[in-house]
């Protein structure tokens, strides 16, 4: 699998990972607690700087959807994230940002300052292997106990591609 930006950051100093959903409150923040606990686990979490946001602010300070929380908590994920906007700043302060759908790959590829930063941003389903009916992780607001466990499912899955992908560099 090639790793979009071409460009991963020397190994001396981490990796900047920003996750993006609509709301910050379900996909995004599960994907930066999976994605840590992976990095962990794989003896890597120094490597990486990890944070979520959302293209809609209408959550702006909030902890994630309780639904997922509760899902996540299952699991042994702790969603302690505040739901916050994706900014301009963040296409200069990550490395790459992690779209769950198209229209979230869209709205950041609006909102990159650059062609270079647009070309940071990447779709999270690029790394989905167990997935392969899915271009998209979709989104549980509206779905009941078992779509959380599904993009649970997913995040876990791409989070450990795009890992090893970003370690390999």
């Amino acid at each position: 699998m090639t790793l979009r930006p071409t460009s991963v950051p020397d190994k001396s100093r981490p990796v900047r990972v920003l996750f993006v959903c609509l709301g910050n409150i379900c996909r995004s923040v599960a994907a930066q607690h999976v994605f840590e606990s992976v990095a962990q686990a794989r003896g890597a979490d120094g490597r990486f700087v990890v944070d979520s946001a959302g293209t809609y602010g209408g959550h702006a300070g909030q902890l994630a959807d309780p639904r997922m929380r509760q899902a996540a908590a299952r699991r042994g994920y702790r969603l302690t994230h505040r739901a916050r906007r994706v900014t301009t700043e963040d296409f200069s302060r990550f490395d790459i940002l992690l779209a769950m759908d198209d229209s979230n790959l869209h709205t950041l590829q609006r909102l990159a300052p650059t062609l270079e930063e647009r070309d940071k941003v990447v779709r999270m389903a690029d790394y989905l292997t167990l997935f392969p009916h899915y271009d998209y992780v979709p989104d549980p607001y509206y779905e009941g106990a078992a779509g959380f466990e599904l993009v649970l499912d997913m995040l876990e899955d791409a989070c450990g591609t795009l890992c090893d992908a970003l370690l390999a560099g």
